[in-house]
């Protein structure tokens, strides 16, 4: 999941765990939930001054928790387990040279293996599956598809104890104050007894169970479809993780019945400038530009925007609240289509028809910071020089694209960083 969306104040969290069904509060005594067949990662050695220095903060952040109402029981018996993390540093800090193409990155999730899965996985689970869309509205091949995505449906869910992790992080990473808040959120969901602190397994960076949520999300959103008291998302069973996740998109706006968009065929003539997120109109308005579905149809009902991922060059969508409310989930364009699409396969409907400009050569990250800093000069972008193209350096593209004359799709190309540099 996207850290985009995973920042929530300590009264927040607070208050999301008082406002807790008393289900969730379970009392000594009650039987264990089902755990995980996963076994956790060994933590590999630390020197001794970076483990002496998390044992320090762990000291310090005693009082924290327990204004956030943390219980000293509570604390006492989750961070007897915080150790200092190399590897949890390591991951924290690293940085891929490139960055995949949309076109590779699809491949790979809407992989054959993965649509075989996913078809699978909906004929095992139908009745489940079948409770869960009545209830919440979202199509059960949609969160299908973000189990495959998040977790390649179990399979990956991580292996790291949450505990020593986050305290890691909060410790000693680039983004301290926000893994405090998740540490605290940890805790509150020990003391509540959805799991114990040696079941509470994830990813280094705290993503916990079938579809990865963080624990401030999982306070706010997570549910016991069961019936068992625990809203449980790290045992074998997916049940709890799966009606979490349709929670969590129901919430954040998906429309009962409506698609998230299509992919669309543009008139020749079409205005490029109105590509991006940022143009909303009705699909009355897209279809009376000559915008078409690439059966030659009429558009999906509602408003909405057209992309163009890869750029001119590249397939066109039309995406609806329902692709935002994937966004929710994580605030990536390439993460929504590839929802969409392996949602779009498992029903057994076609996958993407339009041709993928593949000779185009991916940036390096290098390159990615250059294009920013050189739009930068220009006057062009003010945001930071990180080499991740959101919607913002897509803007600047467009700004730059324009003032040279040329098809202002947004897309970042060597070319364009060769135009940059004249």
């Amino acid at each position: 999941m996207s850290f985009s969306r995973i920042f929530l104040s300590t009264t927040l969290i607070g208050a999301l765990a008082a406002c807790a069904s008393p289900m969730s509060r379970m009392p000594s005594g009650v039987p264990s939930a089902p755990q995980s067949s996963i076994t956790p990662t060994t933590i590999p050695a630390a020197s001794p001054g970076d483990e002496a220095g998390l044992q320090r903060f762990v000291q310090q952040f005693r009082s924290r928790a327990l204004s956030s109402g943390i219980s000293t029981g509570t604390y006492d018996r989750a961070m007897a387990l915080a150790r200092y993390n190399p590897e949890v540093i390591r991951l924290d800090r690293r940085q891929a040279e490139f960055s995949r193409p949309v076109w590779l990155y699809l491949d790979s999730a809407v992989s054959d293996v993965r649509i075989t899965t996913g078809r699978q996985k909906l004929a095992e689970l139908g009745p489940v599956l079948a409770r869960i869309e009545a209830q919440y509205g979202v199509p059960r091949e949609v969160v299908l598809a973000v189990w495959g995505m998040e977790s390649n449906f179990g399979a990956n869910r991580g292996r790291m104890q949450i505990i020593p992790s986050l305290a890691t992080l909060a410790y000693d990473g680039r983004r301290g104050e926000m893994f405090q808040n998740q540490l605290i959120a940890a805790l509150q969901i020990l003391q509540a007894g959805d799991t114990d602190p040696q079941h509470m397994l994830g990813s280094w960076a705290g993503a916990m169970g079938h579809t990865q949520f963080m624990p401030t999300s999982y306070l706010e959103y997570a549910v016991d479809f069961t019936g068992d008291g625990r809203r449980d998302i790290w045992s074998d069973d997916p049940t709890d993780s799966l009606a979490s996740t349709a929670a969590y998109l129901a919430r954040s706006g998906w429309q009962r019945g409506a698609p998230w968009g299509a992919e669309v065929r543009l008139p020749a003539n079409f205005n490029m400038g109105l590509i991006g997120k940022s143009t909303r109109r009705s699909a009355s308005d897209w279809s009376a530009q000559g915008v078409r579905t690439m059966s030659g149809g009429g558009l999906p009902g509602g408003s909405g925007s057209i992309i163009m991922p890869a750029g001119a060059r590249g397939p066109a969508f039309f995406i609806s609240d329902n692709f935002r409310a994937i966004l929710r989930y994580n605030n990536s364009d390439n993460y929504a289509l590839g929802v969409a699409y392996l949602a779009e396969r498992i029903a057994g409907r076609p996958g993407i028809q339009g041709a993928w400009p593949r000779s185009d050569r991916a940036l390096s990250t290098g390159e990615r910071e250059e294009i920013q800093r050189r739009l930068a000069q220009r006057g062009l972008y003010q945001g930071e020089i990180d080499g991740l193209f959101g919607s913002a350096t897509m803007e600047s593209v467009q700004a730059f694209q324009r003032s040279i004359g040329v098809a202002p799709d947004g897309y970042p190309t060597s070319i364009l960083l060769d135009q940059l540099r004249r």
